[in-house]
């Protein structure tokens, strides 16, 4: 879809603009739903999931793979740490990923496609795995010999017995979308922050791969993964970068917050502008458009 060479209002207007807005939040709400409702269809295969956990540990092992329990040691120096950790676990997930697509729905509307319709894949292509391959964490497994810390230091997202947790799936633990949302994040705010064409970007964006690394250490030390579980969902968020088309370099894509001050106050356009030229569209004229 083509950008309109002069605007007819802001997006269509505020009601517009609305209707597009409650459109993303039940998108978003519903997908988050369904996500939710198609992994507790696979708490009630127990033994499955623990055969599965044993494969994984052997299979680490067979790789030379360093032990979860290393990170895990690092966390029980202290309980002020490993309780970070947990908190850490419970509370940044949803809302550090939350708060970034509504930056970016804000300020980067192409990227906010390219980047919920990237999650989307990942999100469907971990819901398949979680049903087809049930796995225990490695908090469960007793040939692990972990600590369930979020049970003994708090706090839990969890239920103590897995088979009686109505909320979550605890044997969802391949991939771990802690990881690949994370490293989502990190890389979508990288590339949303990218200088101009021809510009220099900052190097103090990168920083933000912090956030998946702290995550994988958190993920592994509170025992509620395995590292396969995070190196699937990196696989899985590869296909899904290749398979989703990023937005178009050369500029960034900033809401139009200053459409008013280049057109006049009725709406025409301000003298000595291109008229043919086009204009770049407001967030939610971005994000109606689909691109």
């Amino acid at each position: 879809m083509t950008a309109h060479t002069t605007p007819a209002g802001p997006a269509g207007g505020p009601r517009a603009a609305r209707r597009r807005l409650i459109r993303e939040l039940l998108l978003v709400a519903g997908f988050f739903i369904v996500y939710k409702a198609g992994r507790l269809l696979s708490t009630d295969r127990t033994d499955e999931a623990f055969r599965n956990a044993d494969r994984i540990w052997d299979a680490e092992r067979l790789l030379h793979l360093p032990g979860e329990g290393a990170v895990q040691r690092l966390l029980l120096h202290g309980d002020a740490l490993v309780i970070t950790a947990n908190t850490y676990y419970a509370a940044v997930h949803f809302p550090a990923t939350a708060l970034f697509l509504v930056w970016l729905y804000i300020r980067r509307p192409a990227h906010y496609l390219w980047t919920r319709r990237v999650l989307a894949v990942l999100t469907g292509a971990a819901l398949v795995l979680h049903l087809a391959y049930p796995l225990a964490p490695p908090r469960m497994l007793p040939t692990a010999g972990l600590v369930d810390t979020g049970q003994v230091y708090g706090p839990s997202v969890y239920r103590a017995a897995p088979d009686t947790d109505t909320l979550a799936n605890q044997f969802a633990a391949m991939p771990s979308l802690h990881f690949g949302w994370a490293l989502m994040l990190a890389i979508g705010v990288i590339v949303a922050t990218r200088g101009a064409k021809g510009a220099k970007s900052s190097p103090w964006r990168m920083l933000w791969l912090l956030h998946p690394l702290v995550t994988l250490l958190v993920i592994v030390g509170t025992a509620n993964h395995y590292w396969l579980d995070a190196a699937v969902a990196a696989a899985l968020l590869g296909i899904a970068l290749l398979v989703v088309p990023r937005p178009r370099a050369g500029g960034r894509d900033d809401t139009d917050a200053g459409a008013g001050a280049r057109s006049g106050q009725d709406g025409t356009e301000a003298e000595g502008a291109v008229r043919a030229g086009p204009r770049r569209e407001s967030t939610a004229a971005s994000v109606g458009a689909g691109r």
